[in-house]
């Protein structure tokens, strides 16, 4: 009997059972014909139907292994992410089996010659931005139209028609009606495309100028979200008889009545999978249906079907759950039992580091629509490299389309994820549904449309670089201008942001079940920000076009051919601008309190009429123990400090408020035997602080100073605005299902026990806690300054004592650099907070050989970051700079005296 074991580490090897006959593989014959006696060849020739509908011979010996035949075929395609793949064919049942690499061909396919096998996808991962190649999603869209085409990826008539579209563009270019008509009578993609003949005709106009690519890219979006994609039916039984349909993906077992899935048993639930003749065991682990139900079996057709299917399944987890494949145990001294099948390609953990590595040296690889060249042309390998445009034009365009590729991700969070979740649990009230998503989907689905344009656009410009002329495409001011024109439509909805972030505060106080929601829905990894800061997006990016249209400006003289449109459309957004700019305002402050207030435990009504944020930062306080590390917030009316809470929580206790009215602070450094000392003289209290350094200290002290001098003149009573019936309201603490944060900031590859910079941390990232723990402070000019630098593209990194450049998708945004494998990622895969670090070009030391390369560093944490361009590269360390200096990080000869983790007792004075 098969079986894997567990968490599957290893697989039994080849053993003879006693008694068995050898097997002599799946016969190609069709029913009825006679194998004639006839002496082996030596050689035979194999057909393989390609996923294009081309069939190719490859000369192989019957008696090597399949894996001989693959690799002809992975080195004839130039095909490097090849482990998705592999060669099926049919058995005289009629069912599909892949070809086995380990396993003679012989012993699989009697008559090789006379056996037609296709190529395949056979592991379809999740999210298709994983898969790193081009030519790899082009041929994954050709394994989705051929099973559109066989009825696998079952979906709606509307659905269908939309991934035909799709895929008559990648195939012919843009929309011709007459074109249209003459391919579609001459090819099929659906089996019922009479009916669906306008309907694919209708979306396909809607396609024009989307590259093939980018056509292929939309093939899988839409594929990757239908609950058929990549399955493949297995029928079975279950024990009462009921006929149900068995399948496999990267998540584990799954059950399907007809096509509606009604069962999954993921891998980490399965202790064990196993087959006995016809039947298919899963044994779950206890704690999934106790200790007495823990074995679910399925009934197969045949043992055959049945010990297929096992197959599939041990390949399907080796692959996506294993970081390295399974060693063969020990041969068996007399006999052994069960199968020796197991997997014997790469995992996808092992093809990706292999690519992201520079395992293989990669092809070229150009393609055009069939209407005006050959479908696909992979060039060899010594022909020169793409020639990039060298205009600075260029890159502030290819800016202004990496960065809006990252902003429309940032509205999906709330009008695709933030949505679901609401919807799905009945959160929301009615009125606030529709005030908010009336107000976000339109500008979503603006900028949908302007993302689209600018790709386009791009894409010509580069190519016509590479063909070495010039055209009047090779510009952007044009699109810009009638964008920006647009968009100036939608002030009203700009200016009605406000009032959304207020009620959507107002509900979620008074509703448990939205708090709830809202809550988790945080602690997503999609939601790698508060919540409430995705709704500042939208106006903040309006800055953004504002500077990339200035800077455009500077760049070009006045008499190029995309002066004009490009000052007209930066006339058009500064009005625009200048008209939000004091809702702008008013939005930062109102969010900046909203984070504070879920972040302190014992403050009630933070969000007060005319108060506003001023600065929040690390302190040491002089007590009784010496000086202790404090959070401090300084707002238009009080200065409020905070102790960090209990282990297991984000939050900061209340420790303290003094009212900014009769305030005084002055400089005592002398009077105390610590550096950058001062003191804060109030109605009732006097408190004696240390800053980390001098100039975290003059910021203090001015920002006081100034803050204390507007307190004078502004009307109101002694009593903070706010906090109910005393200066100070407690409240018990919020519910404790925050995530953990560490102690010490670390490696952000270390995961979970580095710090900061992790995984599963997404509210570490906010400013009070990196101020906490890097021991420093951001004001509200700091973040009004962070909004305008925010930054988008690919990078190359490399860590100090590691010898690899991994490439990555770099957000950079509210002081923090996110990671992402390629820009389609909906969720970070790590994170590193930029305040205290320092950014420089790196020294002969550090043994850094390449143009455009910065460094970064806090201490010991080292990280080296290439750039495409020149362009790209002052860009970079422009707003990594900007981020970094903002806190006032000491330079390397002027350490902070304190360290990060907190001090200690160093000074004696009175308990707080």
């Amino acid at each position: 009997m098969g079986e894997i074991e567990g968490t599957y580490p290893v697989l039994q090897t080849a053993g003879t059972r006693l008694g068995v006959q050898t097997p002599m593989g799946v016969s190609t014959l069709e029913p009825g014909q006679i194998l004639s006696p006839r002496v082996q060849e030596k050689h035979a020739r194999v057909r393989v139907k390609l996923l294009d509908n081309t069939v190719e011979i490859f000369d192989i010996e019957p008696k090597c292994d399949g894996q001989v035949l693959l690799t002809q075929l992975w080195k004839h395609l130039n095909l490097i992410e090849c482990d998705y793949f592999g060669l099926e064919f049919q058995n005289i049942q009629s069912y599909w089996i892949w070809l086995e690499p380990m396993k003679p061909v012989i012993k699989q396919i009697r008559r090789p010659k006379n056996a037609v096998l296709r190529l395949a996808v056979k592991f379809f991962p999740p999210d298709p931005g994983q898969l790193q190649e081009e030519y790899t999603r082009y041929l994954f869209a050709l394994q989705l139209k051929r099973d559109l085409l066989e009825e696998r990826l079952t979906c709606a008539a509307t659905t269908a028609a939309l991934l035909t579209s799709h895929l008559l563009q990648a195939e012919i270019g843009d929309y011709d009606e007459t074109l249209d008509r003459e391919h579609l009578k001459a090819n099929v993609y659906l089996p019922s495309q009479e009916q669906a003949f306008e309907k694919i005709l209708a979306f396909h106009r809607r396609h024009t100028g989307q590259t093939p690519a980018e056509s292929d890219f939309q093939v899988l979006e839409i594929a990757r979200k239908l609950e058929m994609y990549g399955i493949r039916f297995h029928t079975a039984s279950d024990r009462e008889g009921t006929k149900i349909n068995l399948a496999v993906s990267h998540m584990g077992v799954l059950v399907f009545q007809g096509t509606t899935k009604i069962n999954t048993f993921n891998w980490s639930k399965v202790r064990k999978l196993s087959f006995k003749r016809k039947r298919f065991l899963i044994k779950l682990h206890p704690e999934v249906h106790g200790p007495y139900q823990d074995t679910l079996e399925f009934l197969l057709g045949s043992r055959d079907e049945c010990k297929n299917f096992w197959k599939i399944c041990v390949e399907y987890h080796t692959f996506f759950r294993l970081l390295d494949q399974p060693k063969p145990k020990a041969k068996a001294v007399f006999f052994s039992r069960g199968s020796s099948f197991r997997y014997s390609g790469r995992t996808q953990k092992q093809l990706v580091d292999y690519i992201k590595d520079g395992g293989m040296k990669r092809i070229p690889y150009e393609r055009w629509h069939s209407k005006t060249r050959s479908s696909i042309h992979v060039l060899t390998a010594d022909l020169p490299k793409q020639h990039m445009p060298e205009d600075e034009a260029y890159f502030i365009a290819k800016e202004i389309l990496a960065t809006e590729r990252t902003y429309l991700k940032d509205l999906e969070v709330i009008t695709v994820w933030f949505r679901s979740a609401v919807v799905k649990e009945d959160a929301m009230p009615a009125a606030l549904m529709t005030l908010l998503f009336s107000n976000i989907d339109p500008v979503y689905e603006f900028h949908r449309g302007f993302l689209h344009e600018v790709e386009h656009r791009l894409a010509v410009w580069e190519g016509l670089s590479i063909a070495h002329t010039k055209d009047d495409h090779q510009r952007i001011g044009d699109i810009l201008l009638k964008n920006m024109r647009q968009l100036k439509d939608f002030t009203s909805y700009f200016q009605r942001h406000d009032k959304v972030l207020a009620e959507l505060e107002k509900a979620t106080k008074h509703g448990t079940k939205l708090e709830a929601v809202y809550k988790e829905f945080e602690l997503q990894k999609v939601c790698y920000l508060p919540l409430n800061t995705f709704l500042l997006k939208p106006i903040q990016r309006l800055v953004h076009y504002r500077l990339l249209l200035s800077r455009l400006c500077r760049h070009y003289t006045p008499g190029h051919h995309d002066y004009a449109d490009c000052v007209n459309a930066l006339e058009t957004i500064t009005e625009v601008t200048t008209t939000l700019q004091h809702s702008l305002i008013q939005l930062e402050n109102l969010q900046r309190l909203m984070e504070l207030q879920r972040d302190l435990v014992g403050v009630e009504n933070l969000i007060a009429p005319g108060r506003e944020f001023i600065r929040e930062g690390c302190l040491h306080k002089l007590t009784k123990k010496g000086l202790q590390q404090r959070m401090f917030f300084l707002f238009s009316d009080m200065l409020l400090y905070t102790s960090k809470g209990i282990m297991g929580s984000s939050h900061f206790r209340f420790r303290g408020l003094l009212p900014l009215r009769g305030m005084l602070v002055e400089e005592s450094e002398n009077e105390w035997p610590a550096p950058h000392c001062f003191t804060i003289y109030a109605a009732q209290k006097t408190i004696v602080v240390a800053a980390s350094t001098r100039q975290e200290k003059e910021k203090w002290v001015l920002d006081l100073s100034t803050a204390i001098q507007a307190a004078k003149s502004s009307s109101g009573g002694d009593v903070s605005p706010g906090l109910p019936g005393s200066p100070l309201c407690m409240r018990s603490p919020r519910s404790s299902d925050e995530v953990v944060l560490e102690q010490e900031p670390g490696d952000p590859t270390q995961g979970p026990g580095g710090s900061l910079e992790g995984l599963g941390q997404h509210r570490a990232n906010t400013t009070i806690h990196v101020c906490w723990y890097r021991n420093t402070s951001v004001s509200r000019a700091d973040h009004s300054a962070a909004v305008e630098n925010q930054l988008s593209g690919y990078l190359l990194r490399k860590f100090k004592n590691t010898n690899g450049w991994q490439k990555l998708w770099v957000v950079f945004t509210n002081f923090c650099l996110f990671f992402y494998k390629t820009h389609q990622d909906d969720h970070p895969l790590a994170s590193l907070p930029l305040l205290g670090y320092s950014v420089s070009v790196p020294r002969e030391a550090d043994g850094i050989h390449k143009d455009y390369v910065f460094k970064l560093q806090f201490k010991s944490h080292v990280y080296f970051f290439q750039a495409e361009s020149k362009y790209t590269f002052k860009r970079w360390m422009e707003v990594i700079e900007s981020a970094s200096s903002s806190c006032g990080a000491p330079s390397p000869a002027q350490d902070s005296p304190w360290p990060c983790s907190g001090l200690e007792g160093a000074l004696k004075g009175k308990e707080e």
